[in-house]
Protein backbone atom coordinates (compact mmCIF):
# COMPACT_ATOMS: atom_id res chain seq x y z
CA UNK A 1 0.00 0.00 0.00
CA UNK A 2 2.86 2.34 0.85
CA UNK A 3 4.37 1.81 -2.58
CA UNK A 4 1.01 2.40 -4.24
CA UNK A 5 0.47 5.66 -2.41
CA UNK A 6 3.99 6.78 -3.17
CA UNK A 7 3.44 5.87 -6.79
CA UNK A 8 0.27 7.94 -6.94
CA UNK A 9 2.08 10.93 -5.46
CA UNK A 10 4.86 10.53 -7.99
CA UNK A 11 2.35 10.30 -10.85
CA UNK A 12 0.88 13.66 -9.83
CA UNK A 13 4.38 15.11 -10.25
CA UNK A 14 5.08 13.54 -13.64
CA UNK A 15 6.60 16.04 -16.05
CA UNK A 16 6.61 16.18 -19.81
CA UNK A 17 10.10 16.62 -21.23
CA UNK A 18 10.79 19.79 -23.19
CA UNK A 19 11.57 17.74 -26.29
CA UNK A 20 8.24 15.88 -26.03
CA UNK A 21 6.42 19.17 -25.47
CA UNK A 22 7.87 20.64 -28.65
CA UNK A 23 7.29 17.40 -30.59
CA UNK A 24 3.61 17.39 -29.56
CA UNK A 25 3.18 20.77 -31.25
CA UNK A 26 4.01 19.13 -34.59
CA UNK A 27 1.13 16.66 -34.41
CA UNK A 28 -0.53 16.96 -37.87
CA UNK A 29 -4.11 17.68 -36.76
CA UNK A 30 -3.10 19.66 -33.68
CA UNK A 31 -0.45 22.18 -34.69
CA UNK A 32 -0.66 25.93 -35.27
CA UNK A 33 0.95 27.83 -38.14
CA UNK A 34 3.93 30.10 -37.40
CA UNK A 35 2.97 33.46 -38.93
CA UNK A 36 3.86 36.08 -36.29
CA UNK A 37 7.01 38.18 -35.86
CA UNK A 38 8.39 40.21 -32.95
CA UNK A 39 6.46 43.36 -33.89
CA UNK A 40 3.22 41.34 -34.16
CA UNK A 41 3.76 40.24 -30.56
CA UNK A 42 4.51 43.77 -29.36
CA UNK A 43 1.26 44.95 -30.96
CA UNK A 44 -0.54 41.95 -29.46
CA UNK A 45 0.79 42.87 -26.01
CA UNK A 46 -0.11 46.56 -26.27
CA UNK A 47 -3.53 45.79 -27.71
CA UNK A 48 -4.53 43.50 -24.85
CA UNK A 49 -2.95 45.43 -21.97
CA UNK A 50 -4.19 48.94 -22.78
CA UNK A 51 -7.90 48.66 -22.14
CA UNK A 52 -10.55 48.79 -19.45
CA UNK A 53 -8.00 48.90 -16.66
CA UNK A 54 -6.38 52.24 -17.45
CA UNK A 55 -9.62 53.85 -18.63
CA UNK A 56 -11.54 52.96 -15.46
CA UNK A 57 -9.32 51.56 -12.69
CA UNK A 58 -7.03 54.61 -12.46
CA UNK A 59 -9.88 56.99 -11.61
CA UNK A 60 -11.68 54.50 -9.39
CA UNK A 61 -8.61 53.65 -7.33
CA UNK A 62 -7.63 57.32 -7.01
CA UNK A 63 -11.12 58.18 -5.73
CA UNK A 64 -11.54 55.29 -3.31
CA UNK A 65 -8.10 54.02 -2.22
CA UNK A 66 -4.99 56.04 -2.97
CA UNK A 67 -5.61 59.59 -4.16
CA UNK A 68 -2.80 60.98 -6.37
CA UNK A 69 -0.55 58.15 -5.16
CA UNK A 70 -2.33 55.95 -7.69
CA UNK A 71 0.76 56.72 -9.77
CA UNK A 72 2.83 54.71 -7.29
CA UNK A 73 0.30 51.86 -7.41
CA UNK A 74 0.83 51.67 -11.17
CA UNK A 75 4.61 51.75 -10.73
CA UNK A 76 4.49 48.88 -8.22
CA UNK A 77 2.16 46.81 -10.39
CA UNK A 78 4.34 47.51 -13.44
CA UNK A 79 7.53 46.43 -11.66
CA UNK A 80 5.90 43.19 -10.49
CA UNK A 81 4.69 42.50 -14.03
CA UNK A 82 8.16 43.22 -15.43
CA UNK A 83 9.72 40.67 -13.07
CA UNK A 84 7.12 38.08 -14.04
CA UNK A 85 7.62 38.97 -17.72
CA UNK A 86 11.31 38.04 -17.49
CA UNK A 87 10.34 34.64 -16.11
CA UNK A 88 7.76 34.14 -18.87
CA UNK A 89 10.38 35.09 -21.46
CA UNK A 90 12.81 32.41 -20.26
CA UNK A 91 10.16 29.71 -20.30
CA UNK A 92 8.85 30.77 -23.71
CA UNK A 93 12.39 30.72 -25.09
CA UNK A 94 12.78 27.10 -23.96
CA UNK A 95 9.30 25.95 -24.96
CA UNK A 96 7.87 27.99 -27.87
CA UNK A 97 4.49 26.24 -27.88
CA UNK A 98 0.91 27.16 -27.03
CA UNK A 99 -0.26 27.18 -23.44
CA UNK A 100 1.90 29.84 -21.77
CA UNK A 101 2.34 29.27 -18.02
CA UNK A 102 0.46 25.97 -18.18
CA UNK A 103 2.93 24.44 -20.63
CA UNK A 104 5.91 25.91 -18.78
CA UNK A 105 4.82 24.42 -15.46
CA UNK A 106 4.19 21.01 -17.01
CA UNK A 107 7.91 20.72 -17.76
CA UNK A 108 9.16 22.21 -14.49
CA UNK A 109 6.76 21.38 -11.64
CA UNK A 110 4.66 18.49 -12.87
CA UNK A 111 1.18 17.68 -14.09
CA UNK A 112 -0.88 18.63 -11.03
CA UNK A 113 0.70 22.07 -10.76
CA UNK A 114 0.32 22.51 -14.52
CA UNK A 115 -3.38 21.69 -14.23
CA UNK A 116 -3.80 24.25 -11.45
CA UNK A 117 -2.11 26.95 -13.54
CA UNK A 118 -4.07 26.00 -16.66
CA UNK A 119 -7.30 26.13 -14.68
CA UNK A 120 -6.27 29.54 -13.27
CA UNK A 121 -5.49 30.84 -16.77
CA UNK A 122 -8.92 29.74 -17.95
CA UNK A 123 -10.33 31.69 -15.00
CA UNK A 124 -8.25 34.74 -15.93
CA UNK A 125 -9.01 34.87 -19.62
CA UNK A 126 -12.62 33.71 -19.54
CA UNK A 127 -13.71 36.22 -16.92
CA UNK A 128 -11.43 38.93 -18.30
CA UNK A 129 -13.08 38.52 -21.71
CA UNK A 130 -16.46 38.86 -20.04
CA UNK A 131 -15.49 41.80 -17.83
CA UNK A 132 -13.98 43.78 -20.70
CA UNK A 133 -16.87 42.90 -23.04
CA UNK A 134 -19.25 44.16 -20.36
CA UNK A 135 -17.24 47.38 -20.09
CA UNK A 136 -17.38 47.65 -23.90
CA UNK A 137 -21.17 47.58 -23.67
CA UNK A 138 -21.19 50.36 -21.08
CA UNK A 139 -18.93 52.54 -23.23
CA UNK A 140 -21.12 51.76 -26.25
CA UNK A 141 -24.01 53.35 -24.34
CA UNK A 142 -21.78 56.33 -23.49
CA UNK A 143 -20.87 56.82 -27.14
CA UNK A 144 -24.49 56.54 -28.25
CA UNK A 145 -25.48 59.13 -25.64
CA UNK A 146 -22.67 61.52 -26.60
CA UNK A 147 -23.77 61.44 -30.23
CA UNK A 148 -27.45 61.82 -29.36
CA UNK A 149 -28.46 58.30 -30.40
CA UNK A 150 -29.36 57.03 -26.92
CA UNK A 151 -30.35 58.33 -23.50
CA UNK A 152 -33.57 58.90 -21.54
CA UNK A 153 -36.52 61.18 -22.16
CA UNK A 154 -37.94 63.83 -19.81
CA UNK A 155 -39.82 61.11 -17.90
CA UNK A 156 -36.69 59.05 -17.29
CA UNK A 157 -37.69 56.38 -19.82
CA UNK A 158 -34.96 54.91 -22.00
CA UNK A 159 -35.11 56.16 -25.57
CA UNK A 160 -33.04 55.62 -28.70
CA UNK A 161 -30.47 52.83 -29.05
CA UNK A 162 -29.10 50.99 -26.00
CA UNK A 163 -26.73 48.06 -25.62
CA UNK A 164 -28.88 46.54 -22.87
CA UNK A 165 -32.51 45.61 -23.55
CA UNK A 166 -35.14 44.25 -21.17
CA UNK A 167 -36.60 40.82 -21.94
CA UNK A 168 -39.77 39.28 -20.45
CA UNK A 169 -39.36 38.21 -16.85
CA UNK A 170 -37.06 41.08 -15.97
CA UNK A 171 -34.07 39.51 -17.77
CA UNK A 172 -31.56 41.91 -19.29
CA UNK A 173 -29.73 41.12 -22.52
CA UNK A 174 -26.63 42.91 -23.85
CA UNK A 175 -27.02 42.54 -27.60
CA UNK A 176 -24.02 44.73 -28.45
CA UNK A 177 -21.54 42.51 -26.60
CA UNK A 178 -22.94 39.41 -28.32
CA UNK A 179 -22.42 40.99 -31.75
CA UNK A 180 -18.90 42.05 -30.76
CA UNK A 181 -17.91 38.57 -29.58
CA UNK A 182 -19.40 36.94 -32.68
CA UNK A 183 -17.46 39.20 -35.06
CA UNK A 184 -14.19 38.75 -33.17
CA UNK A 185 -14.63 34.97 -33.00
CA UNK A 186 -15.13 34.88 -36.77
CA UNK A 187 -11.91 36.83 -37.35
CA UNK A 188 -9.91 34.63 -34.97
CA UNK A 189 -11.28 31.53 -36.67
CA UNK A 190 -10.18 32.71 -40.12
CA UNK A 191 -6.60 33.16 -38.94
CA UNK A 192 -4.33 34.63 -36.26
CA UNK A 193 -2.34 36.73 -38.75
CA UNK A 194 -5.49 38.42 -40.06
CA UNK A 195 -6.71 39.12 -36.55
CA UNK A 196 -3.35 40.64 -35.55
CA UNK A 197 -3.44 42.95 -38.59
CA UNK A 198 -6.93 44.10 -37.63
CA UNK A 199 -5.76 44.45 -34.03
CA UNK A 200 -2.73 46.44 -35.19
CA UNK A 201 -4.91 49.08 -36.86
CA UNK A 202 -7.17 49.41 -33.82
CA UNK A 203 -4.16 49.45 -31.48
CA UNK A 204 -2.64 52.38 -33.39
CA UNK A 205 -5.92 54.26 -32.92
CA UNK A 206 -5.99 53.31 -29.23
CA UNK A 207 -2.44 54.47 -28.56
CA UNK A 208 -3.25 57.72 -30.34
CA UNK A 209 -6.24 58.21 -28.01
CA UNK A 210 -4.09 57.49 -24.95
CA UNK A 211 -1.59 60.10 -26.11
CA UNK A 212 -4.49 62.53 -26.63
CA UNK A 213 -5.66 61.86 -23.07
CA UNK A 214 -2.17 62.60 -21.79
CA UNK A 215 -1.72 65.80 -23.82
CA UNK A 216 -5.19 67.23 -23.16
CA UNK A 217 -5.12 66.02 -19.56
CA UNK A 218 -1.88 67.83 -18.80
CA UNK A 219 -3.37 71.02 -20.26
CA UNK A 220 -5.74 71.01 -17.25
CA UNK A 221 -3.05 69.84 -14.83
CA UNK A 222 -2.75 71.63 -11.48
CA UNK A 223 0.00 70.66 -9.04
CA UNK A 224 -2.23 71.79 -6.15
CA UNK A 225 -4.50 68.77 -6.78
CA UNK A 226 -1.59 66.45 -5.95
CA UNK A 227 -1.57 67.56 -2.32
CA UNK A 228 -1.73 65.55 -0.17
CA UNK A 229 -0.03 63.05 -2.44
CA UNK A 230 -0.68 60.17 -0.02
CA UNK A 231 -4.00 60.96 1.73
CA UNK A 232 -4.83 59.57 5.17
CA UNK A 233 -7.47 56.88 5.65
CA UNK A 234 -9.83 59.38 7.29
CA UNK A 235 -9.84 61.66 4.24
CA UNK A 236 -11.76 59.01 2.28
CA UNK A 237 -14.77 59.28 4.59
CA UNK A 238 -16.67 56.86 6.79
CA UNK A 239 -16.84 54.08 4.21
CA UNK A 240 -13.04 53.75 4.32
CA UNK A 241 -13.07 52.56 7.92
CA UNK A 242 -16.41 50.73 8.05
CA UNK A 243 -16.28 47.96 5.51
CA UNK A 244 -17.40 44.35 5.90
CA UNK A 245 -15.30 41.26 6.43
CA UNK A 246 -15.84 40.38 2.77
CA UNK A 247 -14.51 43.71 1.46
CA UNK A 248 -11.35 43.61 3.59
CA UNK A 249 -8.13 42.59 1.92
CA UNK A 250 -6.87 39.20 3.05
CA UNK A 251 -3.85 40.95 4.59
CA UNK A 252 -6.14 43.23 6.62
CA UNK A 253 -8.30 40.28 7.66
CA UNK A 254 -5.39 38.28 9.12
CA UNK A 255 -3.41 41.23 10.49
CA UNK A 256 -6.40 42.83 12.20
CA UNK A 257 -5.70 46.14 10.49
CA UNK A 258 -8.30 48.58 9.17
CA UNK A 259 -9.35 48.45 5.54
CA UNK A 260 -6.42 49.14 3.23
CA UNK A 261 -7.51 52.63 2.17
CA UNK A 262 -5.20 55.66 2.27
CA UNK A 263 -1.60 55.72 3.41
CA UNK A 264 1.05 53.19 2.39
CA UNK A 265 -1.26 50.19 2.74
CA UNK A 266 -3.76 51.94 0.48
CA UNK A 267 -1.08 52.26 -2.20
CA UNK A 268 -0.24 48.57 -1.92
CA UNK A 269 -3.91 47.58 -2.03
CA UNK A 270 -4.32 49.93 -4.99
CA UNK A 271 -1.50 48.11 -6.78
CA UNK A 272 -3.45 44.87 -6.37
CA UNK A 273 -6.52 46.54 -7.90
CA UNK A 274 -4.85 48.39 -10.79
CA UNK A 275 -3.04 45.17 -11.60
CA UNK A 276 -6.13 44.48 -13.71
CA UNK A 277 -4.82 47.16 -16.07
CA UNK A 278 -1.82 44.92 -16.87
CA UNK A 279 -3.87 41.78 -17.41
CA UNK A 280 -3.08 40.07 -20.66
CA UNK A 281 0.63 40.58 -21.33
CA UNK A 282 1.05 36.87 -20.61
CA UNK A 283 -1.28 36.20 -23.55
CA UNK A 284 1.72 36.97 -25.76
CA UNK A 285 3.35 33.81 -24.43
CA UNK A 286 0.33 31.75 -25.48
CA UNK A 287 1.06 32.75 -29.10
CA UNK A 288 4.61 31.34 -28.99
CA UNK A 289 3.62 28.37 -31.15
CA UNK A 290 2.42 30.75 -33.87
CA UNK A 291 5.61 32.85 -33.84
CA UNK A 292 8.54 32.75 -36.23
CA UNK A 293 11.93 32.39 -34.47
CA UNK A 294 10.18 32.29 -31.07
CA UNK A 295 13.35 32.07 -28.98
CA UNK A 296 14.19 35.63 -30.02
CA UNK A 297 10.82 37.15 -30.85
CA UNK A 298 8.74 36.03 -27.87
CA UNK A 299 10.98 37.67 -25.20
CA UNK A 300 11.14 40.83 -27.32
CA UNK A 301 7.38 40.87 -27.76
CA UNK A 302 6.62 40.35 -24.07
CA UNK A 303 9.12 42.87 -22.69
CA UNK A 304 8.65 45.47 -25.45
CA UNK A 305 4.88 45.61 -25.15
CA UNK A 306 4.99 45.76 -21.35
CA UNK A 307 7.57 48.57 -21.30
CA UNK A 308 5.52 50.79 -23.64
CA UNK A 309 2.26 50.27 -21.76
CA UNK A 310 3.80 50.88 -18.32
CA UNK A 311 5.15 54.28 -19.40
CA UNK A 312 1.77 55.24 -20.87
CA UNK A 313 -0.03 54.12 -17.70
CA UNK A 314 2.15 56.23 -15.43
CA UNK A 315 1.61 59.32 -17.61
CA UNK A 316 -2.18 58.80 -17.77
CA UNK A 317 -2.51 58.31 -14.01
CA UNK A 318 -0.38 61.41 -13.35
CA UNK A 319 -2.49 63.49 -15.76
CA UNK A 320 -5.65 62.19 -14.08
CA UNK A 321 -4.40 63.13 -10.62
CA UNK A 322 -3.62 66.66 -11.82
CA UNK A 323 -7.09 67.03 -13.35
CA UNK A 324 -9.32 66.00 -10.44
CA UNK A 325 -8.94 65.41 -6.71
CA UNK A 326 -10.25 62.20 -5.13
CA UNK A 327 -13.07 64.19 -3.50
CA UNK A 328 -14.13 65.66 -6.85
CA UNK A 329 -14.24 62.19 -8.40
CA UNK A 330 -16.32 60.89 -5.49
CA UNK A 331 -18.74 63.82 -5.69
CA UNK A 332 -19.15 63.41 -9.46
CA UNK A 333 -20.35 59.79 -9.23
CA UNK A 334 -23.42 58.38 -7.48
CA UNK A 335 -21.49 55.56 -5.81
CA UNK A 336 -18.71 57.54 -4.16
CA UNK A 337 -16.12 57.11 -6.90
CA UNK A 338 -16.57 53.39 -7.62
CA UNK A 339 -17.76 54.15 -11.16
CA UNK A 340 -15.31 57.02 -11.85
CA UNK A 341 -13.48 56.86 -15.19
CA UNK A 342 -11.13 58.99 -17.26
CA UNK A 343 -14.19 60.57 -18.88
CA UNK A 344 -15.41 61.64 -15.41
CA UNK A 345 -12.21 63.64 -14.94
CA UNK A 346 -12.65 65.37 -18.31
CA UNK A 347 -16.28 66.18 -17.62
CA UNK A 348 -15.20 67.96 -14.42
CA UNK A 349 -13.18 70.48 -16.44
CA UNK A 350 -15.31 73.62 -17.03
CA UNK A 351 -13.82 74.44 -20.43
CA UNK A 352 -13.10 70.96 -21.73
CA UNK A 353 -13.88 70.77 -25.48
CA UNK A 354 -16.81 68.51 -26.29
CA UNK A 355 -14.94 66.98 -29.23
CA UNK A 356 -12.21 65.71 -26.91
CA UNK A 357 -14.73 63.81 -24.77
CA UNK A 358 -16.33 62.28 -27.87
CA UNK A 359 -13.01 61.26 -29.41
CA UNK A 360 -11.81 59.73 -26.15
CA UNK A 361 -15.09 57.81 -25.71
CA UNK A 362 -14.86 56.38 -29.24
CA UNK A 363 -11.17 55.59 -28.72
CA UNK A 364 -11.92 53.70 -25.53
CA UNK A 365 -14.57 51.67 -27.36
CA UNK A 366 -12.05 50.82 -30.08
CA UNK A 367 -9.43 49.99 -27.48
CA UNK A 368 -11.66 47.60 -25.59
CA UNK A 369 -12.41 45.79 -28.85
CA UNK A 370 -8.79 44.71 -29.23
CA UNK A 371 -8.60 43.62 -25.59
CA UNK A 372 -11.57 41.27 -25.95
CA UNK A 373 -10.12 39.83 -29.15
CA UNK A 374 -6.70 39.02 -27.72
CA UNK A 375 -8.15 37.60 -24.49
CA UNK A 376 -10.36 35.30 -26.57
CA UNK A 377 -7.25 34.23 -28.47
CA UNK A 378 -5.39 33.51 -25.23
CA UNK A 379 -8.28 31.54 -23.74
CA UNK A 380 -8.57 29.22 -26.72
CA UNK A 381 -4.81 28.65 -26.88
CA UNK A 382 -4.64 27.58 -23.20
CA UNK A 383 -7.60 25.21 -23.57
CA UNK A 384 -6.05 24.01 -26.86
CA UNK A 385 -2.80 23.07 -25.10
CA UNK A 386 -4.57 21.32 -22.21
CA UNK A 387 -6.76 19.42 -24.68
CA UNK A 388 -3.76 18.34 -26.76
CA UNK A 389 -2.17 16.97 -23.58
CA UNK A 390 -5.34 14.99 -22.81
CA UNK A 391 -6.24 16.84 -19.60
CA UNK A 392 -9.36 18.10 -21.39
CA UNK A 393 -11.14 16.25 -24.25
CA UNK A 394 -8.73 15.80 -27.17
CA UNK A 395 -11.42 16.62 -29.72
CA UNK A 396 -11.14 20.29 -28.71
CA UNK A 397 -7.58 20.58 -30.02
CA UNK A 398 -8.20 19.61 -33.65
CA UNK A 399 -7.32 22.44 -36.04
CA UNK A 400 -8.96 23.32 -39.32
CA UNK A 401 -7.02 22.22 -42.39
CA UNK A 402 -8.23 25.34 -44.20
CA UNK A 403 -7.60 28.00 -41.57
CA UNK A 404 -4.99 26.33 -39.32
CA UNK A 405 -6.90 27.36 -36.18
CA UNK A 406 -8.95 25.35 -33.61
CA UNK A 407 -12.33 26.34 -35.11
CA UNK A 408 -14.47 24.14 -32.84
CA UNK A 409 -12.79 25.52 -29.73
CA UNK A 410 -12.93 29.12 -30.96
CA UNK A 411 -16.65 28.97 -31.67
CA UNK A 412 -17.50 27.09 -28.48
CA UNK A 413 -15.51 29.51 -26.33
CA UNK A 414 -17.17 32.50 -27.99
CA UNK A 415 -20.65 31.08 -27.34
CA UNK A 416 -19.91 30.57 -23.62
CA UNK A 417 -18.41 34.06 -23.24
CA UNK A 418 -21.35 35.63 -25.07
CA UNK A 419 -23.93 33.83 -22.92
CA UNK A 420 -22.25 34.72 -19.64
CA UNK A 421 -21.62 38.32 -20.66
CA UNK A 422 -25.04 38.97 -22.15
CA UNK A 423 -27.11 37.73 -19.21
CA UNK A 424 -25.01 38.23 -16.05
CA UNK A 425 -23.22 40.98 -14.15
CA UNK A 426 -19.82 39.45 -14.83
CA UNK A 427 -18.17 42.86 -14.35
CA UNK A 428 -18.33 42.37 -10.56
CA UNK A 429 -15.77 39.56 -10.90
CA UNK A 430 -12.86 41.77 -11.93
CA UNK A 431 -10.73 40.74 -8.95
CA UNK A 432 -11.21 37.08 -9.88
CA UNK A 433 -9.21 37.89 -13.00
CA UNK A 434 -6.47 39.44 -10.86
CA UNK A 435 -6.13 36.49 -8.50
CA UNK A 436 -6.14 33.95 -11.33
CA UNK A 437 -3.38 35.81 -13.13
CA UNK A 438 -1.25 36.43 -10.05
CA UNK A 439 -1.42 32.77 -9.00
CA UNK A 440 -0.05 31.81 -12.42
CA UNK A 441 2.69 34.45 -12.10
CA UNK A 442 3.71 33.04 -8.72
CA UNK A 443 4.21 29.53 -10.04
CA UNK A 444 5.97 30.67 -13.22
CA UNK A 445 8.37 32.81 -11.17
CA UNK A 446 9.25 30.02 -8.75
CA UNK A 447 9.41 27.63 -11.69
CA UNK A 448 12.44 29.31 -13.32
CA UNK A 449 15.11 28.05 -10.84
CA UNK A 450 13.33 24.68 -10.73
CA UNK A 451 13.39 24.45 -14.53
CA UNK A 452 17.10 25.28 -14.64
CA UNK A 453 18.03 22.69 -12.03
CA UNK A 454 15.94 19.94 -13.57
CA UNK A 455 17.00 20.87 -17.09
CA UNK A 456 20.65 20.62 -16.08
CA UNK A 457 20.10 17.21 -14.51
CA UNK A 458 18.11 15.91 -17.50
CA UNK A 459 20.79 17.03 -19.97
CA UNK A 460 23.44 15.30 -17.87
CA UNK A 461 21.42 12.07 -17.89
CA UNK A 462 20.91 12.26 -21.66
CA UNK A 463 24.49 13.39 -22.38
CA UNK A 464 23.38 16.60 -24.14
CA UNK A 465 24.48 20.22 -23.94
CA UNK A 466 22.27 23.24 -23.28
CA UNK A 467 21.47 25.41 -26.30
CA UNK A 468 21.33 29.20 -26.24
CA UNK A 469 18.12 30.60 -24.68
CA UNK A 470 16.93 33.79 -23.03
CA UNK A 471 17.81 33.66 -19.31
CA UNK A 472 16.49 35.72 -16.41
CA UNK A 473 19.39 37.70 -14.90
CA UNK A 474 20.38 37.16 -11.26
CA UNK A 475 18.55 33.88 -10.91
CA UNK A 476 17.37 32.52 -8.51
CA UNK A 477 17.14 35.83 -6.61
CA UNK A 478 15.09 37.73 -9.20
CA UNK A 479 12.52 34.95 -9.86
CA UNK A 480 12.04 34.46 -6.11
CA UNK A 481 11.54 38.21 -5.60
CA UNK A 482 9.01 38.13 -8.45
CA UNK A 483 7.07 35.27 -6.86
CA UNK A 484 7.02 36.90 -3.42
CA UNK A 485 5.88 40.23 -4.91
CA UNK A 486 3.01 38.49 -6.71
CA UNK A 487 1.98 36.76 -3.47
CA UNK A 488 1.95 40.14 -1.74
CA UNK A 489 -0.38 41.56 -4.39
CA UNK A 490 -2.64 38.54 -3.97
CA UNK A 491 -2.89 39.32 -0.26
CA UNK A 492 -4.16 42.80 -1.19
CA UNK A 493 -7.29 41.32 -2.80
CA UNK A 494 -10.50 41.08 -0.77
CA UNK A 495 -11.70 38.09 1.22
CA UNK A 496 -14.70 37.53 -1.05
CA UNK A 497 -12.38 37.12 -4.05
CA UNK A 498 -10.31 34.55 -2.16
CA UNK A 499 -13.41 32.53 -1.24
CA UNK A 500 -14.52 32.47 -4.88
CA UNK A 501 -11.00 31.49 -5.93
CA UNK A 502 -10.93 28.53 -3.51
CA UNK A 503 -14.28 27.33 -4.88
CA UNK A 504 -12.93 27.62 -8.45
CA UNK A 505 -9.87 25.54 -7.51
CA UNK A 506 -12.05 22.91 -5.83
CA UNK A 507 -14.09 22.52 -9.03
CA UNK A 508 -10.83 22.23 -10.97
CA UNK A 509 -9.53 19.44 -8.72
CA UNK A 510 -12.76 17.48 -9.19
CA UNK A 511 -12.42 17.70 -12.99
CA UNK A 512 -8.74 16.72 -12.93
CA UNK A 513 -9.12 13.65 -10.72
CA UNK A 514 -12.36 12.57 -12.43
CA UNK A 515 -11.04 12.96 -15.99
CA UNK A 516 -7.64 14.56 -16.62
CA UNK A 517 -5.47 12.28 -14.44
CA UNK A 518 -6.16 9.10 -16.43
CA UNK A 519 -6.81 10.74 -19.79
CA UNK A 520 -3.45 12.53 -19.77
CA UNK A 521 -1.17 11.75 -22.72
CA UNK A 522 1.65 11.16 -20.23
CA UNK A 523 -0.45 8.45 -18.60
CA UNK A 524 -0.83 6.78 -22.00
CA UNK A 525 2.67 7.52 -23.31
CA UNK A 526 5.13 7.38 -20.38
CA UNK A 527 8.10 7.53 -22.76
CA UNK A 528 7.43 11.29 -23.03
CA UNK A 529 8.05 11.81 -19.32
CA UNK A 530 11.14 13.85 -18.42
CA UNK A 531 14.28 11.75 -18.02
CA UNK A 532 15.20 13.08 -14.55
CA UNK A 533 11.66 12.30 -13.34
CA UNK A 534 11.98 8.71 -14.58
CA UNK A 535 15.29 8.37 -12.74
CA UNK A 536 13.77 9.73 -9.54
CA UNK A 537 10.72 7.47 -9.84
CA UNK A 538 12.84 4.41 -10.53
CA UNK A 539 14.95 5.12 -7.47
CA UNK A 540 11.88 5.75 -5.33
CA UNK A 541 9.90 2.66 -6.29
CA UNK A 542 12.80 0.39 -7.08
CA UNK A 543 10.93 -2.19 -9.15
CA UNK A 544 9.48 -0.04 -11.93
CA UNK A 545 11.34 -0.47 -15.21
CA UNK A 546 12.44 2.58 -17.11
CA UNK A 547 10.29 3.06 -20.26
Amino acid sequence: MRTSRRGTRMQLMRRRSIEATIAASDEPERHLRRTLGAWDLVVLGISVVIGAGIFSKAAMVSATQTGPAVVLSFVIAGVVCALAALCYAEFASHMPVAGSAYTFSYASMGELVAWIIGWDLILEMFFASGVVAKAWGLYLDNVLNLFGLGGVDEHGVASGIHNTVQLPGGITFDWGTVVLIAVLAAMLTIGTKLSTRFTGVLTAIKVGIVLLIIVVGFSYFSASRLSPFIPSTESFGESATHGTVWTQTLFSFFSGAELSVGGVFGILAGAGTVFFAFIGFDVVATAAEETRDPRRNVPRGILGGLAITTVLYILVSLALSGMATPQQLRDATPDGGASATIITAFQLQPNAPEWATKVIAVGILVGLTTVVMVLMLGLTRVVFAMSRDGLLPRSLSKTSERFGTPVRLQVGGAVLIALVTAFTKVDVLGNMVNIGTLSAFVLVSFGVPILRARRKKALAIEGKEETDHFRVPWSPALPIISGVACIWLMLQLDVETWVRFVVWLAVGFVIYFAYGYRSSQLHKHPQDIAADYREARQGSLGAEPRP
